[in-house]
Order: C-alpha cells, then structure tokens, then sequence
C-alpha cells in the first residue's frame, strides 16, 4: 500500500487512536475498504482499512494463472451481499477512521465513520445490524463499549432474522459469477447495442476497465471504443513502467467509475476485445478524458462509437488548442498560416490528378492543393511491372484513374470552391533505391462545394482510398472520420477500386505528331463538322491538346485564323525568346478552355501532323476571344473563312483599345495609306537603346531606355528581398527553360534562364536582362521570387543584328569586326530602328546618340563586314548607300579586302568564301 493518508488530529486523550479523514476509493468486502488521499499534483496516496471486530463473506476469486492446483472460488453466501450494501454507502463519500490495531504484516484494522467525526455512522455497526456480517466474539472484551454494542447489534439482527440470519436462506441468491464468455462476439451481438446495468470492478488503465454485467454477473474486460490512455509497459522483470500522464489518467477514470453503478454500451468485438462505452449520469468518462488531455482518439475504433466520433474529435480538439496534459508541446499543422491562408475561396482551373487540384486565388497566384488523406488509384504488385516497353501513361493506364480524375473534372472545373488547408507536408527526397520519387511541399486541404466533401464524394464512389495514419500522425484531413466511414461503404457495396468486376480499359491513341495516322484521320473530322472534345492540355495560347472521346483518340490542335506570340522554345541556335505577350496569352486560353468541354471544327493539317480548325467553347470562338483580348492578330489565311468577317471586327476593336499587342499601334492617316500602296517608303523611328552584350556572330542585346529604371527598381527591390531572406544553398535543382536568379561574378543575383543542365556542377543560364552567358555550379542558382517573375517585368534584354551586312565566315575577320562593335558600342547608348524582320530576330540600324552615324555602315566603309544586298523598294536608298561604302572600302583595300574582291575567286587560301 501506499504512504498514509493525511492524518487529521482530533482534541482527543494522546492514548485515544488518531483519528483521521480520507475517501473512499473502493470496497474490497463486506469488511474492508481502500481510502485514499486529496490528489495534490497527481494521484494521492491510499490504504486499506479491515473494519475491526467484524466479518462479512469472502467474495469469488479467480484460480491464479499459471497455478494448475488452484480454482475459481464462488462467493460465500451473503458476502456480495455486504459488499453491495458498503458499496452504495460509501463509495466516492467522505470518511474518519482510527486505526485500532497493526498486525506484523501490515494490515491495519479500525473502525470507519461515515461522516465528519466520531458522532457519524458506524458502518460496522451498520453491517452487522443489517444481518450482514458477524461479530469475531473470540477477541471481545466486556469493558469495551463498542465491542459490546457490537454483540448487541448482532444479537437484535438474530432476533428480527435479518440478512444471513433469515430463515431458508431469504433473499439471499447465489452469484454465479462468469469469469469467460466462449463467444464474446456472439455475446456482443446478441445485446444488439443496447445499454447494460453494470459495476466498474476494476480499472486497469484510463480506458481500460473491467466490470460486472447485471443481472447476469458477466465478467469483462471493456475498451473505450475510440480513445486510448497512456498505459503501464511491462517490464522483462514484471515492474510496470508508467508512460507520462498513465497515472493521472487511470486515477481520473477511478475516481469517477471505480465501484459506481453505470451503463455499458457494448459496441463491438474486434479480435476478442470487447469494445464499449460508459455511460454514468454525471457524463461521458470517454469525451471526459479526451477533453481534459488524458487520451488521444484512435483511428481503428471510432467507426463503432455509437455517440458519433464528430463528439470525440471536437474533445480532443478542445484539449489540443488548450494544450493540456498529453498535448502540452503540440503544435497544430497550420498553425504557422494566416487565417486567410487557412481557410479561403478559390476557382478551380485544373484537375492535375484524381488527388490534387489547381485553383487561382482573388489575388490572381495560381495554387496547387492536394484533398486531404485520400489516395488515388495506384498500380499494384504485378501490374507494374506489365508492358515495361509500351510508354506509361497513367491517366489511362491506372485503372480507375480516368474515371476519378473526369468526376472532378465535371464536378469541379470553373467552378469557386471552398478551401480550408488541413496541413502541409513538407519535401521529401528520392529514396536511394529509387523506390519512392522526390515529392515537393504539398498542401493539403480539405475542398468544399455546395457543402459536399470533394474528398468523401470521390472515396464513397471507389475511386480513391483513405490514407492510413501512425496513431501520433497528426496530419491528416479534419473530416478524417467521415472519409473512413463512406471508404467503409464503397466497400460494403463494391464500389470502384473495391468491384470484383473486371476494370475498365481506356484504349487511346495518341496521334499528337503522327503523319500518317492523322492524315487518316483528316477526312473524317472534316466531314464530321463540329465534334465533341476536351482540352487536355494547353501549350500556348493557340495550340493545345484535345481528348476526341467519340474517338477515343489524342490529337494536337491548332487554332485557325490568329497569328498568336510565340512562347520561348528551343531552337537549334538556342533557346528562342519568349514574344511580347504569348505567357498572357496562354493563361488566357487555359482559363477559358482547359479540362473543359468543347467542340472543334477541323478545316486542314499542317506536315507535322497537328490538326488547324476552330475551336468553340460555349458558344465563343477561341481565335476571335483572343483577337478581341488583343493577345492574337487575324493571319491572312482568315480570309477564306466564314470567321473571317468576325475577326476583323474584334481585331478593330482590338486595335482602337490600344492594350497589349496594339499598345504601340498608331493609326496612320488614310492619305498617307493610300499614298504608301503606291509605293512604299523607309519609316526611320529611332529609339533609344543600351547595348549589353554582343556574341560571336555579331548578333547584339539591347536595353529599351525607356524601361530602364524599371529593371533598375526590380533588381534594387529583389536584392534587398534576398539579402533578408538568402537561399539555402544547393536547394534548387535547375532544369532546362526554368527562370531562375544566379549569382554573376561580381557577386550579385540576376534573373536568368536555365538552357542546358550538364551535371549539377555545368548548369548554362541566359541573363535574361543583359543577354550575356555562362556556365555555373547549381549552388549559384536559386529560385526567383514570384514577385519578381518575367509576368511583373519582362526579360528586358533583346536580340538584334545588322540590317543590310553580311559577316565574313573567316574566323579571325568575324573577330576583327567583334573587336570593333565591342569597342564602340557595349556598354553605351545608342539609337535603333527595326529595318525588317528575320528568321531569328529583327534586323536593325544603330546610330551613336551624339554624332547619329550609323554604326552598321561604319563596319562596311571599315572593310570589316560585306554588305547583304536587299530588293525592297522602300529598302533601296539604304542599300545604296551601304554598296557605296562597301567599295570605297574595296578600293581602299581595307581589312578584308586587303587581297582584292575575294568573292570572284573560290581559292581557299585567302580564307573566304563565297
């Protein structure tokens, strides 16, 4: 036993026992209790107390396991009896006692008061007057007044033939108390959930107990359905170590259950583990002790509590914001989001898979969030390692994945959708057997429409399943319970993943870039008119991939009758520019028509086997939306369609806009216009630029001037959100085309794009603003800050070359000419004017702002470049002039041609050819 109780000292002689105050925690018999302590700091210290002079009946014991000699003990008669009637009286109540005598071994006999002093009842006394227990006469002595009275009160119980002392045994029954039940669920069923009288008889831990079922004196050991306690490990030497809070938990559930009457719900019978809950009219002990921090709700259980798990989670949700007990450190997975990032309302624009969403919030940033706990359908075991050869496509190959990912897609797409983020799961990296991939940080979040649970509607269908959890994961989704019990259902009626039908098969050819197959798709999807399609994919703003579902085929088409920008693609000169424009123009195209449903009408096909057509969503032209948005200009090939009328007048109204494309646009007098049909003349707009950087084959990039303390603000801005903020180094992994900030030789970050990735240690990146190259470690690199994205600044730096000049192919002349332009013009401000367009880029004349000589045509009358002869009419006064140069320089015999007209004679040794 415990310590002593607090002892209370009464004004009594010192040769009077002490008498001394305590609870009672448990009656063992009809003669002796357990009293304990007030609880300072954790449980209190206790003792048992055999009332003296007395005994009552010895109560059933069961045989001692692991001892073949001993066996199960009945109870004596009328000992439940008197443990019943000490029971009812002083359980949980207040008592005083003296303890009158210590026997060698410890055990301590007294005499016990039910109230406040020695004036209370005597439950002795009230034991043996009731016929209840007998008086041990051996040890009486007659000049003890309360031994006498004993013997007297016992002598009166003979005469009015109470309790044990009734004639025949009265209402004395025996107990035929059960310690096993052959079939515990049986047994369980049977009850059908109903509520059983019961008493607590002993508490193991905070949510294990064991009762005693009435009227039939069962014997079971109960679980809390839907919580778990901190519990005592057993040790390999039979001590019991406690884990933190398993004390405090099971004297919570002991001071309010142990020996009570109460009301016992079996629920289930999971692997002859009785499940059940307590019901006790002060409350629920289950929801008690998760409100109050001393159990946790377990997963495997919740689903068979009858009162609705909703209740347990809100306990345990109440204890984790107060932080309570065993969730003293937690920290809740948003606790570090704002509440607007929390929980908001946002446009889905993309189903990505059957598990994760893209939505653009009110601010215009697009988001990726994955539903909360559920998993998608995956291939299993065998299936993965089918058709290595075949190229995976796991949209169509996964069974059951097209299927989810079209419910969402009709459910969800251009549709506002409630957010509320549950937790975020951080990065992970590849595993190195290769066996789980890399994941980037993921939000996880439970989505809402129209009060339906997105997540719930797709698991109750059989096209996702629930994610199991460790029992402290505490990421997970906030209705968790809910997509438990519809995964339960799914597979109750063999919904989906659960059908043990075959699985559908989605049998798609892909024909994207495929000449003869689309060839022999053309003529059908010209006569077949306007045909149903889905937008799977968009790669820019005019060209984008269709699911044909009546044809069950993949197709790339393109948008007739629009010239739209082009985006930044490789070229096998490099990587090409992004045009002004073409990013708009492909958000605007995705935010219309992507994963949305569509008709097209196929007119012709190019030789690359992609298909030109119209395309309507909704009654709306997509070329025309996008001509009328001033992202696409009418392409001559318009005319001939019945469009055609329609796209000029969006043009037009485009055009008087003066946004985006037309922003520039100056409408020219109609004089002017008709005199220019006659012959058109040389316009000479000069601007100003700042060269930057100027490469190997006399290309050059420049700065628009005017835009040049926008870059400075950028650069200023980004830096000083870098130096607050610096990346982790190594934390970037490049891959071709991503925009990105590299640090530059001087030690300073700039924008830059990847264009080739060797290793991690040869990374080459484009300096987007200033034009120039180089090859770095991946440890330079970091990513760019949205807010300093090429959409809030575009690249700043542009290609040009030379109007009008051919360069030589002899290396150390193309240098010569290098050497000079470098020396002239990088680095400084000059004039440019676009003269005409080219395969690469535009082909420009440059003027050095103070003397307004054109830099081109010094390279020629320096007999450092040839002149490149064009035919334009409105061309020819340049060209002249450049051919005047060109043989002022050939007379002179300057530089390369210092041999002579090396162009007349094909010699190799000179050095040039034609």
């Amino acid at each position: 036993m415990a310590s002593a109780v607090t002892a209370q000292v009464q004004s009594n002689p010192a040769s009077a026992p002490q008498l001394q105050r305590g609870i009672v925690k448990m009656v063992l018999s009809g003669c002796a209790v357990i009293v304990r302590g007030q609880p300072r700091g954790g449980p209190p210290p206790e003792r048992q107390i055999n009332l003296s002079n007395i005994r009552a009946g010895a109560l059933a014991r069961r045989a001692v396991q692991g001892q073949p000699d001993t066996k199960d003990t009945p109870d004596e008669p009328w000992a439940f009896q008197a443990r019943e009637f000490l029971r009812k009286k002083v359980i949980g109540k207040e008592v005083y006692f003296t303890v009158e005598n210590k026997t060698p071994q410890g055990r301590e006999y007294g005499i016990v008061f039910l109230g406040k002093d020695t004036s209370g009842e005597n439950i002795a006394e009230s034991l043996v007057a009731e016929g209840l227990a007998t008086v041990r006469r051996e040890g009486i002595r007659g000049n003890n007044p309360d031994q006498v009275r004993l013997c007297d009160l016992e002598d009166q119980a003979k005469a009015a033939k109470k309790g044990q002392w009734s004639e025949g045994g009265g209402s004395h029954t025996i107990r035929d108390l059960k310690y096993t039940i052959e079939n515990p669920r049986n047994f369980v069923d049977s009850l059908h959930q109903k509520p059983v009288n019961a008493i607590i008889e002993h508490v193991r831990d905070g949510s294990m107990l064991r009762a005693l079922l009435l009227p039939d004196y069962y014997l079971v050991t109960v679980m809390l359905s839907g919580i778990k306690c901190p519990t005592f490990k057993r040790e390999a030497d039979g001590s019991e170590t406690p884990e933190p809070f398993a004390a405090e938990a099971k004297f919570f559930t002991e001071s309010r259950l142990l020996q009570r009457d109460v009301q016992i719900i079996l629920e289930s019978c999971p692997n002859q583990v009785i499940l059940g809950t307590i019901l006790h009219p002060n409350g629920n002990i289950t929801e008690l002790l998760l409100k109050e921090g001393f159990a946790r709700c377990v997963d495997w259980s919740m689903a068979v509590y009858t009162q609705g798990a909703e209740k347990l989670r809100a306990a345990e949700r109440s204890a984790k914001e107060r932080k309570v007990r065993i969730w003293k450190d937690y920290v809740a997975p948003t606790a570090n989001l704002d509440q607007k990032d929390r929980q908001f309302v946002a446009k889905v624009m993309q189903v990505v898979n059957a598990d994760a969403i893209v939505v653009k919030l009110n601010s215009g940033d697009y988001k990726t969030i994955h539903l909360s706990s559920i998993r998608p359908p995956r291939l299993e075991g065998e299936e993965k390692n089918k058709d290595k050869d075949k190229r995976f496509r796991p949209l169509y190959d996964i069974p059951y994945m097209f299927e989810a990912r079209e419910f969402l897609r009709k459910k969800l797409i251009g549709k506002k959708v409630n957010v509320m983020v549950d937790y975020i799961r951080a990065a992970t990296s590849a595993m190195e057997t290769g066996s789980i991939p890399a994941f980037p940080e993921r939000t996880c979040a439970t989505v809402t429409i129209g009060g339906i649970n997105i997540a719930e509607a797709l698991v109750s269908k059989g096209l996702a399943t629930v994610i199991r959890y460790r029992q402290d994961d505490d990421q997970r989704s906030s209705h968790y319970d809910e997509l438990l019990a519809a995964e339960a259902r799914a597979i109750k009626n063999g919904k989906g993943l659960h059908s043990k039908k075959e699985v559908p098969i989605h049998r798609v050819a892909d024909i994207s870039g495929e000449t003869q197959k689309a060839k022999q798709f053309l003529p059908f999807l010209q006569r077949a008119g306007r045909s149903e399609a889905v937008v799977e994919y968009v790669f820019s703003g005019s060209r984008l991939k269709l699911y044909m579902p009546k044809e069950t085929c993949l197709i790339t088409f393109l948008l007739a009758g629009i010239e739209c920008p082009r985006g930044s693609r490789n070229m096998p000169g490099g990587m090409q520019v992004a045009e002004p424009y073409s990013e708009e123009a492909a958000i605007f195209t995705k935010e219309l028509v992507l994963q949305r449903e569509v008709e097209v009408e196929v007119e012709s096909m190019d030789k690359a086997g992609n298909f030109i057509g119209w395309l309507h969503i909704e009654g709306v032209n997509l070329s025309v939306a996008l001509v009328d948005n001033a992202l696409s200009k009418v392409h001559f090939t318009a005319e001939r369609s019945s469009y055609y009328k329609t796209l000029l007048s969006a043009e037009e109204t485009a055009r008087q806009s003066k946004e985006k494309l037309w922003a520039n646009y100056e409408e020219k007098p109609k004089e002017e216009v008709a005199q220019l049909t006659e012959e058109k003349e040389r316009v000479a707009k000069y601007r100003a630029v700042y060269v930057t950087e100027i490469t190997d084959g006399l290309h050059f990039y420049a700065q628009d001037v005017e835009t040049g303390t926008k870059l400075e603000s950028l650069m200023e801005s980004m830096r000083g959100e870098i130096a607050a903020q610096p990346p982790v180094e190594g934390s970037f992994a490049p891959r071709r085309g991503d925009f990105c900030i590299a640090k530059f030789a001087d030690g300073e970050w700039y924008r830059a794009r990847v264009e080739k990735v060797e290793s991690p240690a040869k990374v080459h990146v484009f300096y987007i603003d200033y034009g120039n190259r180089e090859i770095l470690s991946s440890t330079r690199l970091a990513a760019l800050p949205p807010a300093f994205s090429t959409r809030t600044l575009p690249p700043q730096a542009t290609e040009y070359t030379f109007a009008f000049i051919q360069v030589p192919q002899d290396e150390d002349a193309r240098t010569d000419a290098v050497d000079s332009m470098v020396r002239d013009i990088q680095n400084t401000q000059c004039l440019l004017n676009v003269e005409y367009s080219g395969a690469v880029c535009p082909h420009v004349t440059l003027q050095f702002t103070d003397s307004k000589d054109d830099v081109g045509l010094g390279l020629v009358k320096e007999g450092l470049v040839m002149v490149d002869v064009r035919k334009e009419k409105h061309l020819q006064k340049m060209v002249t002039e450049y051919l005047n140069g060109q043989e002022s320089a050939k007379s002179a015999r300057l530089n390369i041609w210092r041999y002579g007209d090396f162009r007349d004679d094909d010699a190799d040794e000179f050095g040039y050819r034609r």
